[in-house]
């Protein structure tokens, strides 16, 4: 039988199958294009098979380990939970398929979409070639995503090491995790294994969770140690070593070296744009340390039939955010808008509990920017009456301004998520901090603390001694 290798054109050629190459090639396809999609991998990408999905569905199932051993605190009484790694196994895989066929190739090429389940990479600036076929395009889209960084530390490259694309397949739950890194996916893997009843060790360089609000990671850390999670801040891993079944993790700290055993090993320690392979080079197109060098309007800085979508474009590593490129994509490229990638602020959820949820510019990085001109203002969930009924206190909504006006907010607790996508939709909208007070906020709930925050900061204003003598003059009125 021979094969035929196909020679196409498209308006738009998309590489990558993840959330902004699948929402890129969705939003041109339903406009009348003709849509190539190349994957070698997994439709939906990261997020969907190793990322975002799995992670939630693990997280879930800790907090029922966790609600088991904290019950007797409302009065119910209930055993010590166990575990069941393989059934926990099975509700990650389900929440997989469940939501895989949303991103299936059945459903893409249902919208018109030509795909093809191979690698592909340019040969010309305006030429992606595959093993069977040839696309010249008018306009190329990268969404080639991010992978696990690897950290350049001695004997790692010798042990057997887990990263996010493999942590949900391991056969048995974990004796003693060891995390190299304390970020994002680190906290959150680090207490969700520690729920199911693993011993857990994060190694952070730095400080745990450096670009949250540095109280709230604080607080964070505080409750997965409280937990039994240790944390070691402040240490480098120096080297890793083997024997047998055990991992070893030499750490270097200012009081000297610790040596921790383990019998897993994660490396979160952060990720970075995938761009090889690709033939960038001959395509023209600029890269740096963080993915393509694209602009605001995230096109290529030197091919501008390339747009960069996603993490590869080096500008966060976010699926909401892959997703408002593919937006931004659309926008400009189809409708001729003139959209940039800043427009609208950026939120961000560590899913630990408590969630730790910003947007906009965290306390210290608004006084980096405009020094004394920031204020905060705070409300803490200790007097949020629905978390009190629920005995889940810990946390504050913390708004920052400048001049009065949003340019940020932080908030841990739970729920975090949630409750900061009414500051954001404030924000994203240039509406006054009066918005958040202006309206009715059901009782009880924990979105309250919004608008307590927000009336915290006219506090003056509305019961100081200038309105009091006014509301003095007025009441003469008859």
């Amino acid at each position: 039988m021979t094969n035929t290798h196909q020679k196409l054109q498209a308006d738009l050629v998309v590489i990558g199958a993840g959330s902004a190459g699948l929402s890129a090639a969705s939003g041109a396809a339903q406009l009348g294009l003709k849509v190539v999609l190349f994957e070698k991998g997994e439709m939906g990408g990261d997020c969907l098979n190793s990322g975002c999905v799995p992670s939630k569905a693990l997280i879930s199932a800790a907090k029922y380990a966790a609600a088991a051993r904290e019950s007797h605190r409302f009065g119910v009484v209930s055993g010590t939970p166990v575990a069941d790694w393989q059934k926990v196994k099975a509700h990650i895989r389900s929440a997989i398929d469940t939501i895989a066929p949303v991103d299936s190739q059945e459903r893409f090429e249902g919208l018109g979409v030509t795909v093809i389940r191979e690698h592909a990479k340019f040969i010309d600036e305006d030429v992606i070639s595959s093993p069977s076929a040839t696309v010249r395009a008018r306009r190329i889209v990268v969404a080639t995503g991010s992978k696990a960084a690897i950290p350049p530390v001695p004997g790692l490259s010798d042990v057997t090491y887990l990263t996010n694309e493999t942590i949900f397949e391991i056969d048995e739950l974990p004796k003693h995790l060891i995390i190299l890194g304390g970020g994002p996916i680190g906290m959150e893997m680090a207490q969700a294994f520690r729920r199911l009843g693993s011993d857990v060790t994060v190694i952070e360089m730095n400080r745990v969770l450096a670009r949250a609000d540095a109280s709230h990671a604080a607080i964070a850390s505080e409750v997965l140690q409280g937990e039994g999670v240790n944390i070691l801040e402040n240490h480098k891993a120096a080297g890793v070593s083997q024997k047998d079944s055990t991992i070893v993790v030499e750490a270097e700290g200012g009081d000297g070296k610790v040596f921790v055993e383990g019998s897993h090993l994660l490396v979160a320690a952060g990720r970075s744009a995938i761009t090889d392979g690709l033939g960038l080079e001959t395509a023209n197109v600029e890269t740096d340390k963080n993915g393509i060098v694209v602009g605001d309007n995230l096109r290529s800085s030197s091919n501008k039939r390339v747009w960069a979508l996603g993490d590869v474009a080096g500008q966060g590593q976010f699926t909401h955010l892959a997703g408002w490129h593919a937006s931004v994509l659309v926008r400009r490229a189809f409708f001729k808008q003139r959209t940039k990638a800043s427009s609208l602020p950026l939120p961000a959820v560590t899913y630990t509990s408590p969630e730790i949820a910003q947007v906009g510019l965290t306390e210290a990085e608004a006084r980096d920017k405009h020094g004394d001109k920031i204020e905060t203002s705070c409300f803490a969930f200790e007097e949020n009456d629905r978390a009190i009924a629920e005995g889940k206190t810990v946390g504050e909504c913390k708004l920052i301004l400048r001049k009065g006006k949003l340019v940020g907010a932080s908030i841990i607790g739970e729920g975090a998520g949630d409750i900061i996508q009414l500051i954001g939709y404030a924000m994203s909208n240039d509406m006054k901090l009066t918005s958040l007070t202006n309206f009715i906020s059901p009782y009880p709930t924990r979105t309250e603390v919004v608008k307590r925050a927000a009336s915290a900061h006219f506090q003056d204003a509305v019961f100081g001694k200038p309105a009091r003598t006014l509301v003095s003059l007025l009441q003469r009125i008859p």
